[in-house]
């Protein structure tokens, strides 16, 4: 809401100026404000409000073409010319003077917001051509100049600024729209930066356990370069997409869990238990963060004795998956470090408030129940 108003503060500076101004010039008698028709000051001052923002709105545009401005001096003589023959030949309403201001603030809306005057053109002509009409009609048409004053009693000429809110209203909406789209835009551009974060160093150390193998001609060479190769396809293609079967991402975790059982020369206890419908789909990548954590912070700290229990369910609407793992309390844990705060941040962007991320550390056990909602 606040960069809202900092980027449309050019319009709260024109409606706040302009009744003052108002007031000001009658009280100069410079001009006569109605006494009765209060509503009508402010129809006025709602467009004239409008007519000093949008110039100081778009400033920096209007200093970077100079075309532009050109154009609105153009427009500002058409207004004054407008004035002036309206003043000169002192008939009210004059046709001539209504025709050329019509002109002037239909040109003053394309010159400012033409991207939403293309878009609403027609919009507009259906709104304005009927009342164009219409006032022709009952200027030249209708009878003398008393029976006309007689008419407009009835059918006052501040009809045609009606509409002037309702486009207006229209715009801000735009605009509204168009901050939305920036705000998914952002997201979808930061969900990627997190994405492509997903430790790439996971792949390095493989690979050098690799090399190693294949130096000493291991049997387990083959089985590590196909799951190797599985999970870089997973992460490359499947990754980018916005959500995959659970069956595909537990496959996912599988291969991660045997290749780091290749690599240790300790006995390690890793338990995956999984009961869910694996035609659920979920956010990719999101388990890894907590498996890659719980060997990198937990087993890799000790010697001997090291556990990891997986746990993946469903219960009502929410998927659980739930990891445990011991750790030399002796070493610096850095379980909060980026891969977390990365976790944290992608879940808060795609679940929004439908999801649940704890953590529960003893002294030698750190457990992390991440909860999210589930859809088909």
């Amino acid at each position: 809401m606040i960069k809202f108003l900092k980027k449309y503060k050019a319009f709260i500076f024109g409606f706040s100026i302009i009744v003052p101004i108002f007031y000001l010039l009658d009280y100069l008698g410079l001009i006569l404000l109605p006494e009765e028709k209060t509503y009508d000051i402010y129809i006025y001052a709602f467009i004239w409000g409008i007519l000093i923002a949008l110039p100081i709105h778009n400033f920096n545009y209007l200093k970077r073409k100079k075309d532009a401005v050109i154009k609105v001096v153009s427009l500002f003589v058409l207004f004054f010319v407008a004035i002036t023959i309206d003043g000169y030949m002192n008939l009210p309403d004059n046709p001539i003077t209504f025709i050329l201001l019509l002109g002037f603030w239909l040109g003053l809306a394309y010159l400012l917001v033409p991207s939403f005057f293309k878009k609403y053109w027609k919009l507009i002509a259906f709104i304005y051509t009927p009342l164009f009409l219409y006032f022709i009609y009952l200027r030249l048409f209708s009878g003398d100049l008393e029976a006309y004053l007689k008419i407009k009693e009835e059918f006052p000429v501040f009809i045609f600024f009606i509409p002037i809110p309702i486009l207006f209203s229209l715009w801000i909406f735009e605009q509204w729209k168009w901050l939305q789209n920036l705000k998914v835009e952002k997201s979808k551009t930061e969900l990627s930066l997190l994405k492509a974060q997903i430790n790439p160093h996971f792949f390095f150390n493989t690979l050098n356990n690799l090399y190693a193998l294949t130096i000493k001609n291991s049997e387990k060479a083959p089985e590590v370069i196909l799951k190797l190769s599985d999970m870089m396809r997973y992460t490359i293609y499947e990754g980018e997409k916005e959500s995959v079967n659970l069956q595909d991402e537990i496959e996912y975790l599988k291969n991660y869990i045997e290749l780091h059982k290749i690599r240790y020369k300790k006995t390690v206890e890793i338990t995956f238990n999984h009961d869910v419908d694996t035609s659920l789909t979920i956010a990719p990548l999101l388990f890894i963060i907590l498996l890659e954590n719980a060997f990198k912070h937990g087993i890799d700290s000790l010697s001997e004795n090291a556990f990891v229990t997986i746990d993946l369910y469903e219960e009502d609407k929410f998927i659980y998956f739930i990891i445990e793992n011991n750790f030399d309390p002796k070493e610096k844990s850095e379980a909060g470090g980026i891969g977390l705060k990365n976790l944290k941040r992608r879940l808060s962007l795609l679940y929004k408030d439908n999801h649940e991320l704890k953590v529960d550390i003893t002294n030698n056990s750190y457990k992390t129940t991440l909860k999210i909602a589930k859809h088909a």
